[in-house]
């Protein structure tokens, strides 16, 4: 027994299905049920909620997000193999999980959920932070998920919550932050993992805001971080000079120093620049 259900322990899952994790997939099983029971925990009360779920693997998180009430669960799953557990997990849960094998990248979920929507995910390493962008920067706010709850590697955790002065501040923060609250609620060692990875890793919990934190055109937004962060060991005025010919004058009004470098402006001073320059 494990505990959650009456399916059997994620070890034999994958004994049973020959379910050795892929580098070339960015797997990292997590096996313990009780730590992704924990994780579902996290993501609040599923009950009025579909939840999105990116790269399930073996279905530990997925068991996890059924057990504790989820409406209906999507996972998307690349890897093949990993089909016939989740669908194991499907005949014990009968019609509230759905399984679409294919990329995560090039899938609508919304053709297959109902809001309220959440989103809870181990995210593969390899596309964790792309998805996450995508999931930030859509052309409209709110946007389609209520909240994301996501496991990345420690480091790309602690930039996503990071504050102006610190060496993890870049553009994730500023893009979490701008529209959503962002904060670190779980933290995982290496051998929490099959195989086991060289990092740790950090459950991070963003809540979607009505609207954003200030006001300003996303895509010009999108484009002051990427340049600003891409020199960030220049000063403003030297590295957004390709933004406009006057790049002086526009950071003077937008109050900020053209001295100043991309790690010490606040979410509100980048905002205040995308205006002036949009």
């Amino acid at each position: 027994m494990s505990g959650i259900d009456d399916l059997p322990p994620l070890r034999q899952v994958i004994n049973t299905h020959g379910l050795s994790a892929r580098k070339s997939l960015g797997q990292n099983f997590l096996l313990d049920l009780n730590l992704t029971a924990k994780i579902a925990r996290q993501a609040g009360d599923l009950s009025g909620s579909d939840v999105l779920e990116i790269g399930p693997g073996p279905g530990g998180l997925t068991r996890g997000l059924l057990a504790s009430g989820a409406r209906k669960v999507l996972a998307v799953e690349k890897d093949h193999r990993c089909i016939p557990a989740l669908e194991e997990i499907a005949l014990a849960y009968p019609g509230r999980l759905q399984i679409i094998e294919g990329d995560a990248l090039e899938i609508n979920p919304l053709a297959y959920l109902t809001p309220p929507i959440r989103i809870a995910a181990n995210l593969p390493y390899n596309v964790g932070t792309e998805l996450l962008v995508r999931w930030l920067t859509p052309p409209d706010w709110p946007p389609f998920w209520q909240s994301l709850t996501l496991m990345f590697q420690r480091e790309v955790a602690e930039r996503i919550v990071a504050k102006p002065g610190s060496k993890a501040y870049g553009r994730l923060a500023v893009l979490a932050q701008w529209r959503s609250d962002a904060r670190i609620v779980m933290s995982l060692p290496p051998e929490a993992f099959t195989p086991a990875p060289k990092v740790s890793s950090a459950v991070v919990q963003l809540t979607a805001l009505p609207q954003p934190r200030y006001p300003a055109d996303p895509a010009v937004l999108s484009r002051v971080v990427a340049t600003a962060f891409n020199q960030r060991r220049k000063m403003l005025r030297a590295a957004l000079k390709g933004l406009a010919p006057d790049i002086e004058d526009r950071l003077v009004a937008a109050g900020l120093k053209p001295t100043d470098r991309a790690e010490q402006i606040p979410l509100e001073g980048f905002c205040a620049l995308a205006r002036e320059l949009g």
